[in-house]
């Protein structure tokens, strides 16, 4: 009864306000509609969205194009599939879900995966400084290289010629003009143009005003691709103003741009053979690419020399075995290899011991100005680390420094930090101890506070001190939930190359390496001056080294996160 009721009511309600709205023919409540109308704004949104979409797809692919014409196509086929997943993701329905996932996954293949695998390759070939360029590249260079026969050297002035310039070369003894080409576009271009020059004549005689230095030198891209043939001489077919690629490298008919007053032919190093060897010029020696060395290697006479540069190829496991096998670089690197991992540890020991210590001594609710404590005790961790360490430096420097003053006062000692290995090590574990204790306190202040009272206070109870307290219930309660951040700090110290890099630099280096390692180079420092520094740059044993220090790593991660899912449980 009530039910039917109160629908009733609710029907005669429903019915009364539907008579008011269509009472209000110019009210907009009259008219239902689901959704506001979209605003002058939300419709030139609307407008612009697919040209600007558009716009976006044709630069993609004009990247695209740029990469594969400069012979980049891996590079073009990699930069071709990311935004091509990127418009299927976005413009599809399909890819609705995926579209918050995507940047995020993009940003990991591009930041993490792909440097990771180019590192990882890079490891498995010669690549350094001395093996930067491609075969091709190397072979370009080498047929490249010449000497100038200064004797035939003859100086030119280009005229205007209309639209057009003519070069007009000088006779060396009197400086007058002795030959002209015909009108040249002189374009821009990329292959060379053999010219046939002419002799001068009485038609030659009104040439313009020659062009000035600024004007040459806006002109010498195209002028140095011109092969000036003189009259007269063998030489080769000459294309008068053609574009052919002949030769004529070695002749004294044809002479090439030598600079912004010059012309002159040239005398080449080497000559290119038909099974892809270099021969000498001055003596015959052939030169053979071999595959194992990067390098183009002597032949017969001119065996044990090779040319350089030389090119970048895969060596395999070259690197990796010359970690393991090769006993100049391997004594070395195990010795750096053990300081990095006594070094992570001892600072992480001694960080870990320091800060939980402070950290129970300010949980001390006695303990009068603990917060004052506290905060100074907070400072080493609030200030840049590379100021701290560029301070440190200058407190241990062996004259000046304050710590050797008073080190002097006291015992009339001056350490050599800088110089003894021993001591450079110390001062390293010193200063990194003092940069990192204030983290393992903050830690430990906080895992205190989830400490029960109660506990305290029964072991009071029983008789225990505080050692006792510290042993039974502190140390056990809290390391377990510290194990995994302990191990994520000592994967930190493993690639401490901050420290390294401002304090020691490496150094006191070891004596009669083959590369040049230091005393206090842990494998993050040594890879730094393997690649960039000291010695040869050599990227593909950097790498190596690189890969295995990612696999140090990855296994400390993973250790960390099964500490931590145990620490859960």
């Amino acid at each position: 009864m009530n039910a039917t009721t109160a629908s009733t009511s609710g029907a005669g309600a429903s019915s009364g306000s539907s008579a008011s709205l269509a009472a209000l023919p110019g009210s907009p409540l009259s008219e239902p509609y689901t959704r506001q109308a979209p605003g002058a704004l939300d419709r030139l949104a609307k407008a612009l969205y697919w040209p600007t979409m558009a716009v976006i797809a044709l630069a993609s692919l004009y990247l695209v194009f740029m990469l594969y014409a400069a012979g980049l196509t891996s590079w073009a086929l990699g930069v071709l599939l990311l935004f091509g997943a990127g418009f299927a993701v976005y413009l599809s329905k399909a890819g609705f879900a995926y579209r918050y996932l995507f940047p995020g996954v993009a940003g990991m293949l591009l930041f993490i995966a792909f440097p990771l695998a180019y590192t990882t390759q890079i490891g498995f070939t010669n690549y350094s400084s001395a093996h930067l360029l491609s075969q091709e590249r190397v072979r370009e260079f080498l047929l490249d290289q010449h000497d100038t026969v200064l004797e035939s050297v003859r100086d030119y002035r280009v005229h205007g010629a209309g639209g057009e310039f003519r070069v007009v070369l000088r006779d060396p003894a009197n400086g007058m003009a002795q030959f002209a080409s015909p009108p040249l576009a002189l374009r821009q271009g990329t292959k060379p143009v053999d010219v046939a020059m002419q002799a001068t004549g009485p038609a030659d005689a009104t040439l313009g005003l020659p062009l000035t230095l600024k004007e040459l030198v806006e002109h010498r891209q195209a002028l140095a691709q011109l092969r000036l043939r003189l009259p007269g001489e063998s030489g080769g077919t000459a294309a008068t103003g053609g574009t052919g690629e002949t030769g004529g490298t070695g002749d004294a008919s044809t002479l090439r741009y030598l600079g912004l007053r010059e012309f002159g032919p040239i005398r080449p190093h080497f000559e290119e053979q038909a099974d892809g060897a270099l021969k000498r010029v001055a003596d015959g020696a052939l030169f053979r690419p071999d595959a194992s060395t990067g390098y183009y290697e002597g032949q017969g006479a001119a065996a044990g020399t090779h040319l350089a540069p030389g090119y970048k190829v895969m060596v395999g496991a070259q690197n990796y075995k010359r970690m393991l096998f090769d006993a100049e670089f391997r004594g070395p690197f195990l010795s750096i290899f053990g300081w990095t991992v006594v070094f992570s540890l001892l600072t992480v020991v001694f960080a870990t011991a320091i800060g939980m210590m402070l950290a129970v001594l300010l949980n001390w609710e006695d303990l009068r100005y603990r917060t004052t404590y506290r905060t100074l005790l907070f400072l080493p961790y609030a200030v840049p680390g590379f100021i701290s360490i560029l301070v440190f430096k200058g407190l241990f420097n062996q004259n000046f420094g304050e710590i050797n003053a008073i080190l002097d006062a006291l015992f009339g000692v001056r350490p050599a930090w800088f110089a003894d290995p021993s001591l450079a090590r110390t001062m390293l574990l010193i200063v990194n101890v003092w940069l990192g204790y204030p983290y393992v306190m903050i830690l430990c202040t906080g895992l205190l506070k989830a400490i029960p009272s109660d506990l305290y206070e029964a072991s009071a109870l029983a008789g225990a001190g505080p050692l006792t307290n510290f042993f039974k219930i502190t140390a056990p309660l809290i390391i377990k939930p510290l194990s995994p951040l302990l191990v994520s700090a000592f994967a930190f110290n493993f690639n401490n190359f901050v420290l390294i890099a401002l304090l020691t630099d490496g150094r006191p280096d070891y004596l009669s390496t083959k590369i040049p390692a230091g005393q206090t180079d842990i494998l993050v420092s040594y890879t730094y001056r393997i690649a960039f520094r000291d010695s040869g740059t050599d990227f593909g044993l950097a790498a190596a080294i690189s890969t295995l220090i990612f696999i140090l790593v990855a296994g400390m991660s993973l250790l960390n996160l099964r500490l931590m899912r145990n620490a859960n449980r």
